[in-house]
């Protein structure tokens, strides 16, 4: 965009058009026209690509452009056409332009004579260039060639097939006759295989393969023509603007009258099978006029004639009678044929109506009883059995009745025409089967060594209406694009071996998914079209639902509704298909696809043919008569798979075309109007998609497709270059040029005779080479380096090349050296042969006493006997190889020595093995006795097991007996309590409201009192005295206050009692609660001030004291504190501190000992109870951080307490993933659970207790003997049991 160069963007008409970018999108860009300045429009960007800088520039070959792609090779093609250039090669594949008008000079004898000989790319692209090039290749490489022809009708298949067979006969032909017969063989094979088309007026409606046979000595000998799917539905049918086959208009036109009376010829008006369509002639202004005026049709005398500068009904007719005389078809014949050609369009014209008896069918119209006539008089036939054979079909029954009885079955108007139809067209294409065999008749050859074959075949089609023709025919071409695709690939790879580039194989895009799609077994379309024609009933729309049903899910195939077509729209599912192609998604309509498939005739029309009087039209149907098993023709309807013969046709073509080599002529079609210098860009460039040409530049761009000589980049570049520099010879000059550039060594490979580019390094290279000036300069500097280093690189290999030939020498000498030694050493191991295989044996035998001398050591038993045994027969043993060194001996007498010292050893060693059998014997008894010792000590280990599991299950239950009467002796103590509680607050209840009615009464008493005091104020002489009373009732008030009545006594009557009274009372009641008399006995029994100690103080007491009371107040005191610290510490804590440190025990535990405040107890009275109980507990215990990463608590822990009497004396945790945390009294007081037994309600738990066992098999398997060992001899663990117990156990 930036340096302005022009690109190719689409047109819907040129195809692609040239212009500039103007700017960039997501996925298109803005082009604006080279020749519309001002006016952009949008353009995807897969389709836009590169143009050359010289758009004028003509190529004979494709690939020597700088860009190769489908834009290019249109323009290519376009500016060539534009020049009477018809042919381009695209590396070795012709693409032939038709250009509708004779081109002067270019198929001239002179022409044929310059192509003669040379190689492929020495002279202008030609079709004479490939027929040369497939003949040499044949004679060189002793192979068979194939040269495939293809295009769209209308697009100059036939006549460059016709050119390149005149090429070969011209060229490499004998003179003799043969020649001229091959040549003239094409007019009678148009005449009754090709028509007019709405595309094409000389249209082959059929493929054929023609082989060209030579002999040894490369001359031609003979040929053979084989043919393919001839479109017979065109007998039959055709559209408005088509004409059906050449023969039967230049009958009409140009057959003599005696023959025109004789076969009841008139114009084509006249006859069903081509009134329907074009009823015109070809005709010049000369050959019009002498046409007889009552053989042209009305069309033809209002319109005129059809004008082709190669077509001529009278001429061609003429001429067709000239070449079927050159190929020996005598008079006779040739009225044959016309007689047939003339019953055909007789029995067109035969129409049917409705009978009107009861049994129904239909019978042929009065009108049509001379065409009857005429025509079984020319097909040689009855006039009544071909009444009855076209109105009734023949039955055999197979059951029900007598077997084989015949009988015949009414047809209908519609069934009759279809029987009518289906006889023209059998016999038709029978009539065409023989020109096809009296034509390789008329070339026969007794041997050949090659051939070369000419394949001219309908390309890839695509209509508005597509039906089976057109799906036969893109079968047939997706099974050569395959082949195409195969073939171009290895010739490709071949040119890179022959040039020695190297490179690996390239790889493209394989259509057998396609191909699957149409001729697999059972699933593909054929054979359900097949499966469909035997069925009793067949149905189109069946056949295309099941082709839908089998393949619902292939990529290839799909629905009619998704075309991109309206008209393929409108269409219903059971209607058609659409198959995505190579070239393209075509839609196919698929009805009468079961009819056309199928090539049989009616039982008894079969039967008609066969028996006519004509011996010709006998002879037409025996090959096919004689092929048929007698159950089909005693069936009820026969039937011939015509996709199925295409297909089996189609694969020993292929089967042929791969054993031979191959070259391929791609037809194009310029314009639809068949005109000349008419060039259609969009309808070209649809046709160059459609024969695989853009995918044959695909194909290449994986490879080098850019490709230019040696001298042809001297001569483009050494104007650039200084003088020094264009004396280099071309390779050299190349090298050196792409070595200066630096360009990478991926883009281009050297190979003998040219240089070949990656696709578009090409360009980048001319874009370099064409900068400007100051670069040259550099680039010229760059290449003188090279040429110096190149040079000294060259002195260096020379002067290595010397060293290495000096070491050659040297180790030549080395080698004879070598080779001298060897021979010495084998004459001399020649002589001493005997000797060394004795000593080689006895050597062996030696090394068998070190095995002796290690089996006799681990003997336990006669140990010194067998060794004194061994040493002897060692001793033997060096003594005979001394012998055998010292001594000549004769083989013989050193076998016999050899002997008897094996015959020693083997007895030894029989000695040896029945000593260690009897060792090892004594041993495995040895081993039994051990076994079952073992087997006993774990019988008794089991049985200790067992013993010890009975205790702890009775310990245990003991335990949980225990507990359980604990609890029921709580829950009594605490009913006991809840009733007492009750009546003393039943009580004081009472109390309560009798002191609030004395209170308000004394308080009334006040304020009368002092109301009085206030009205006595005004008297003077009683103030003095009233206020001595009053002191006086203030100070007594107390003390007379009149008795109320409180309680009853039991069975007495109620006592007045006072204040006093009633307080020591309710104290008494208060007293009576055992938590108040633990209060108060701890109160009066509280001997010792603690309070004021310290902490070491306490601790000391605690480890040294010998007093019990002392000791229970200083533990008491101790965990007191400890609480009052702990409870401090939660208190006083940072906000988001970890929690884990500070747990001390499980929440249950603590939420227990909140919940339950256990009673205080005198420490005396405490460890009286306790009694220094030893017990063990524990619980699950999950920390909260682990609670939140395991919330569904699948890792739990657990939390194991010993409780030495009241309090803790070893605690342990143990948490998965993470090492056991285990604490003891004294040296962990602050980590370790400040609460007493009843305080945590451990007793109370079911299944928290466990046996003193379980608890130090945990406590010693995670090193808990050692730590509490560490801790006591530091002296920081407090005296309890667990530390008596381990200072026993070290004593």
């Amino acid at each position: 965009m930036e340096d302005g160069k022009p690109v190719w963007a689409p047109h819907p008409v040129d195809g692609f058009q040239l212009g500039t970018i103007v700017d960039i999108g997501a996925d298109s860009l803005t082009i604006e026209p080279l020749k519309q300045k001002g006016k952009t429009f949008l353009a995807p960007i897969n389709q836009v690509f590169p143009a050359e800088d010289d758009c004028d520039k003509i190529v004979e070959d494709n690939c020597s452009l700088m860009y190769l792609n489908e834009a290019t090779l249109l323009n290519n093609v376009r500016v060539r056409y534009s020049k009477d250039k018809i042919y381009t090669f695209v590396a070795n594949i012709l693409i032939a332009v038709n250009p509708y008008y004779d081109i002067p000079k270019l198929y001239s004898p002179e022409t044929i004579k310059q192509y003669q000989g040379k190689s492929l790319g020495t002279l202008p692209p030609h079709v004479y260039a490939i027929a040369d090039k497939a003949f040499r290749d044949m004679r060189v490489l002793k192979m068979s060639q194939s040269i495939i022809v293809s295009g769209e009708s209308g697009a100059g298949k036939t006549e460059n097939t016709k050119f390149v067979l005149r090429y070969l006969t011209t060229s490499y032909g004998t003179g003799q006759d043969i020649d001229e017969r091959i040549v003239e063989a094409n007019p009678l094979l148009e005449a009754f295989g090709n028509a007019k088309t709405v595309r094409n007026n000389n249209s082959s409606r059929f493929g054929k393969f023609v082989e060209i046979h030579f002999n040894e000595k490369n001359s031609v000998v003979g040929g053979f023509v084989s043919h393919y799917l001839l479109e017979k539905s065109r007998i039959c049918m055709q559209s408005k603007e088509e004409r059906n086959y050449h023969i039967f208009y230049r009958l009409c036109a140009g057959a003599s009258e005696d023959i025109r009376q004789k076969f009841h010829l008139s114009s084509p008006e006249s006859f069903r099978y081509l009134n329907r369509g074009c009823t015109r002639f070809f005709a010049s202004k000369e050959t019009d006029k002498q046409i007889p005026q009552n053989r042209k049709s009305p069309e033809h005398l209002k319109q005129g004639a059809l004008k082709d500068p190669l077509l001529d009904d009278q001429g061609d007719f003429n001429r067709m009678c000239g070449a079927m005389k050159k190929i020996g078809l005598d008079d006779t014949e040739k009225l044959d044929l016309f007689r047939v050609v003339a019953g055909v369009l007789h029995l067109g014209n035969i129409d049917f109506e409705e009978a009107g008896s009861t049994s129904g069918g239909c019978t042929p119209k009065k009108s049509s009883s001379q065409t009857l006539e005429y025509c079984a008089e020319l097909l040689g036939l009855d006039e009544e059995d071909l009444r009855i054979s076209l109105t009734t079909r023949v039955m055999l029954t197979t059951a029900g009745g007598a077997k084989g009885t015949v009988i015949k079955v009414p047809l209908k108007v519609e069934q009759a025409n279809n029987a009518r139809d289906a006889l023209a067209k059998a016999v038709y294409g029978r009539l065409f089967d023989h020109v096809v065999k009296r034509v390789n008749q008329c070339f026969p050859f007794e041997s050949s060594s090659f051939f070369i074959g000419v394949l001219d075949i309908a390309g890839f089609e695509y209509f508005e209406h597509n039906s089976f023709e057109q799906f036969c025919i893109n079968y047939c071409n997706e099974k050569l694009q395959q082949f195409f695709n195969e073939r171009i690939l290895k010739e490709e790879q071949e040119l890179y071996q022959k040039e020695g580039l190297g490179v690996n194989e390239v790889h493209y895009v394989d259509n057998q998914d396609c191909i699957d799609l149409v001729e697999a077994k059972l699933v593909g379309i054929l054979d359900i079209l097949d499966e469909e024609n035997r069925l009793p009933q067949t149905s189109d729309q069946h056949f295309t639902d099941t082709v839908h049903q089998k393949h619902k899910d292939h990529f290839r195939l799909s629905i009619p509704r998704k075309s991109k077509l309206t008209v393929h729209r409108n269409i219903r599912d059971d209607e058609g298909f659409i198959i995505r192609h190579f070239a393209g998604a075509v839609c196919y309509e698929t009805t009468q696809f079961v009819e056309k498939n199928n090539d049989a005739l009616h039982t008894s029309l079969e039967y008609l043919v066969c028996e006519s009087k004509d011996r010709f039209v006998r002879e037409l149907f025996e090959n096919s008569n004689n092929s048929k098993d007698s159950k089909q023709k005693a069936g009820k309807l026969s039937f011939i798979s015509v996709g199925n013969k295409f297909k089996t046709q189609l694969n020993i073509l292929l089967e042929k075309l791969r054993s031979t080599g191959s070259s391929f002529i791609r037809c194009v079609k310029p314009n639809l109007k068949m005109v000349s210098h008419q060039f259609e860009g969009a309808q070209i460039l649809s046709q160059l998609q459609c024969s695989g040409m853009v995918s044959v530049l695909d194909l290449m761009q994986g490879g080098f497709p850019s490709r230019a000589p040696f001298h042809e980049l001297y001569n483009m570049y050494k104007k650039y270059m200084p003088a020094k520099l264009t004396r280099l010879d071309p390779r050299l000059f190349c090298k050196a040029l792409f070595k200066a550039l630096g360009l990478n060594e991926n883009d281009y490979k050297f190979g003998l005779t040219r240089v070949f580019f990656r696709p578009g390094k090409f360009a980048e290279f001319d874009q370099i080479m064409k900068s400007d000036p100051d670069h040259l300069a550099e680039l010229v500097k760059r290449v003188n380096k090279w040429l110096l280093c190149s040079r000294w690189k060259k002195v260096q290999w020379c002067a290595l090349s010397v060293i290495k030939l000096k070491n050659k020498m040297k180790y030549r000498a080395t080698a004879c050296i070598k080779m001298q030694k060897t021979v010495r050493m084998w004459l001399c191991r020649k002589k001493h042969k005997p000797r060394i295989d004795g000593l080689v044996k006895v050597q062996t035998l030696k090394k068998r006493i070190d095995k002796f001398t290690e089996v006799v050591s681990a003997l336990k038993e006669g140990k010194q006997e067998m060794s004194k045994q061994v040493q002897d027969l060692e001793t033997s043993i060096n003594a005979l190889m001394a012998k055998i060194k010292g001594t000549v001996m004769t083989r013989l007498e050193i076998e016999k020595e050899h002997e008897v010292l094996v015959k020693r050893s083997e007895g030894m060693l029989g000695a040896l093995q029945r000593k260690k059998q009897e060792e090892e014997e004594a041993e495995r008894l040895r081993r039994i006795q051990e076994e079952m010792e073992r087997e006993r000590q774990r019988a008794e280990e089991k049985e200790r097991r067992r013993k010890q599991e009975e205790d702890d299950r009775r310990l245990k239950a003991e335990m949980e007996a225990k507990r359980k009467q604990e609890e029921e002796e709580r829950k009594k103590r605490e009913e006991e309590e809840k009733l007492l509680q009750a009546e003393l607050e039943m009580q004081l209840a009472a109390e309560r409201e009798e002191e609030t009615q004395r209170q308000a009464v004394l308080e009334q008493e006040r304020r009368d009192r002092e109301l009085a005091m206030r009205i006595a104020q005004s008297e003077s002489e009683l103030i003095t005295e009233e206020t001595q009373l009053d002191s006086a009732l203030r100070s007594n008030g107390m003390a007379s206050v009149t008795p109320v009545p409180l309680k009853a006594t039991a069975g007495g009557p109620p006592t007045n009692i006072t204040m006093e009274e009633m307080v020591k009372e309710m104290c008494e009641l208060l007293s009576r609660g055992p938590q108040v008399q633990a209060t108060k006995a701890a109160v009066g029994t509280k001997k010792y001030e603690l309070s004021k100690w310290k902490y070491a103080e306490l601790r000391d007491a605690i480890n040294t004291s010998c007093d019990i009371e002392l000791l229970a107040a200083c533990r008491e005191e101790f965990h007191r504190r400890l609480k009052v610290y702990h409870a401090w510490k939660s208190k006083n804590k940072k906000r988001n501190t970890d929690t884990d440190s500070e747990q001390r025990a499980p929440k249950s535990v603590t939420d227990y000992a909140q919940q339950n405040p256990a009673p205080v107890l005198p420490a005396r009275q405490q460890e009286i109870s306790m009694n220094r109980q030893q017990r063990y507990f524990r619980i699950p215990f999950i920390r909260p951080a682990d609670q939140y990463k395991d919330p569904q608590n699948k890792k739990k822990g657990w939390w194991y307490a010993h409780f030495d009497g009241a309090w803790i004396a070893r605690q342990m945790e143990l948490h998965p993933d993470k090492q056991p945390i285990m604490l003891v009294a004294g040296k962990d007081d602050m980590e370790m659970c400040e609460l007493s037994l009843e305080e945590t309600g451990l007793a109370r738990k079911r299944g928290a207790e466990i046996l003193p066992r379980q608890f130090e098999e945990i406590w010693e398997r995670c090193g808990g003997i050692q730590y509490l060992r560490n801790a006591v001899e530091s002296k920081q663990a407090r005296p309890t049991y667990a530390t008596a117990m381990l200072q026993n156990l070290l004593q």
